[in-house]
């Protein structure tokens, strides 16, 4: 494996493992919530992130590199957060409140990689495949939060 193999794999390996943290986030909340549309939305966007996953890994295996098999720590503990928070509160705005945060997390990874100079032209190329489907889940979430404050 060549180092801008290795470079390449480091790169997509961050954003699988942040894709990953989001399409697990989703599935619970899904599960969690007892809005049926929520529920079908949170469905829906976890779906998004197993394709970002399964696309980006899919680039780390062309380079002979290891896709990413785990989440992230922050994710794990940002999961955790929101179990605590819906507790003690209205559940439906406590998921998607920290979904959106977790939209945040991803859309900034995916940016951060392609205005890297130092990724590689092969990773920013993969970054920039998927970044309108980061950015439009973005905007979901973004815009259901806002409403569900304003109506709240």
């Amino acid at each position: 494996m060549t180092t801008d193999s290795k470079k390449i794999e480091h790169s997509l390996n961050d954003l699988i493992e942040i894709a990953r943290d989001g399409d697990d986030f989703y599935t619970e909340a899904a599960a969690k919530v007892d809005n049926p549309e929520l529920s079908s939305l949170f469905s829906q966007m976890a779906a998004h992130k197993r394709e970002i996953v399964t696309g980006l890994g899919a680039d780390v295996a062309a380079t002979g590199g290891e896709p990413a098999e785990r989440g992230t720590m922050v994710g794990s503990m940002h999961q955790l957060y929101s179990k605590v928070r819906a507790a003690f509160g209205d559940t439906d705005y406590a998921y998607v409140a920290e979904l959106e945060e977790s939209e945040d997390r991803l859309l900034d990874a995916f940016r951060d990689t392609i205005k890297d100079t130092g990724t590689p032209p092969a990773a920013r190329a993969a970054a920039e495949k998927y970044l309108p489907r980061v950015v439009e889940c973005h905007g979901i979430m973004r815009n259901r939060k806002l409403a569900m404050k304003d109506a709240g």
